[in-house]
């Protein structure tokens, strides 16, 4: 279908981003009152989490970058060094970031996106339960949205 009343463009546009990004949040707010609430308040902003684990050099070994918004953790990147995994250098980066969220930002949740040959299985012993299977994204990889209740 083309509709004649409009032309389409395709170039990249920070300035008209921007504008949808206001306009898009706009209508968002004006739909959900759980959005309006938010509206001028510290937890309407995304906060980043970071945490770094550095060797005896001073060496990254391993870090989890991450932010918050409302009662949300979102793990954006976890990663530790090869000779690093398998000695808890994992766990103990997303546990004091849990503990972070939930102790300082008083947050309720967490949320973390994985592909199958990344982690899927670390985050369940975890406590984390898949809520999304994307198959073939990309094409040969299955990715998984897993969320946990921080306690």
């Amino acid at each position: 279908m083309v509709c004649r009343m409009f032309r389409l463009e395709t170039e990249v546009d920070k300035a008209r981003r921007d504008l949808l990004h206001r306009r898009l949040r706009d209508t968002n707010t004006a739909a959900s009152p759980v959005l309006r609430a938010l509206r001028g308040t510290p937890a309407e902003r995304e906060s980043p989490l970071h945490v770094w684990a550095l060797d005896a050099n001073g060496a990254l070994a391993g870090g989890l970058v991450g932010h918050t918004w409302t009662t949300w953790l979102h793990v954006t990147y976890l990663w530790v060094g090869t000779p690093h995994r398998g000695t808890g250098l994992g766990t103990a980066l997303l546990t004091e970031a849990e503990r972070l969220a939930l102790t300082e930002r008083a947050c309720t949740h967490a949320r973390v996106e994985t592909w199958d040959f990344q982690a899927p299985d670390f985050y369940r012993k975890r406590g984390y339960e898949v809520v999304c299977v994307i198959p073939d994204y990309p094409p040969g990889v299955t990715e998984y949205t897993l969320t946990k209740r921080l306690v």
